[in-house]
């Protein structure tokens, strides 16, 4: 009965915390891809008050987020128990890691456009440039290892359902391979992780409301 309790607790902090995450990564995403457009069409754009203000919001939610993937990750790792493999989780920690590590540098490159004062300049420029390579090439593909890795460790656990695990592989394939060259993608991981997230409290809910097995 212990045992089940901690299935379900774990299960909850996971489907929480990665609906956080989601939530508030896609908002940040959204806010910075409308003030601050990329490629050729954000070139020599002057960054004005409501611009800044946008994309300052943005970065202020993006420390929360990297809070919540952390325990997101933690949770999930936790379903595994001592039946992980050490290989897969390995790279399944180390991906997660790297990713967050990424989505911050990504913000902090994106503070310096508004250092600029909204000037447009060069700086300006080359901040944003910056802050999406680091989002949409470098935490995206990290990002794609991550989900592979956690839709393989689903799969060998069963602790995800088999339709969850075959849109795993496809977003993790479409987010390795799409990279920087679809505007939007980046959104892709939020909404995966938000499934993971919402299966999760599904499946709690579903553990809670059996019986308990006699001893």
């Amino acid at each position: 009965m212990e045992r089940k309790h901690e299935r379900l607790a774990t299960s909850w902090a996971a489907g929480v915390a990665g609906a956080v995450f989601a939530i508030l990564t896609a908002t940040a995403i959204v806010l910075v891809r409308v003030a601050l457009p990329s490629g050729a069409e954000g070139a020599g754009v002057t960054v004005d008050a409501g611009q800044r203000g946008a994309v300052r919001t943005a970065l202020e939610l993006v420390p929360f987020a990297g809070i919540a993937f952390l325990w997101f990750m933690g949770a999930l790792r936790e379903q595994g128990g001592a039946r992980e493999d050490r290989f897969v989780s390995t790279v399944f920690l180390g991906s997660g890691l790297v990713f967050v590590a990424t989505l911050f540098g990504a913000a902090a490159a994106a503070w310096s456009v508004l250092d600029e004062g909204g000037a447009g300049g060069q700086g300006s420029s080359f901040g944003r440039d910056v802050a999406y390579a680091l989002l949409t090439t470098y935490a995206m593909r990290m990002a794609a290892v991550f989900v592979i890795t956690t839709s393989t460790i689903g799969r060998r656990l069963g602790v995800l359902p088999r339709p969850l695990v075959a849109v795993g592989y496809l977003v993790g394939l479409t987010l390795l391979v799409v990279g920087a060259n679809v505007p939007w993608s980046e959104l892709i991981f939020p909404a995966w992780v938000l499934m993971v997230s919402l299966s999760s409290l599904w499946g709690r809910r579903s553990a809670a409301s059996r019986p308990a097995a006699p001893a």
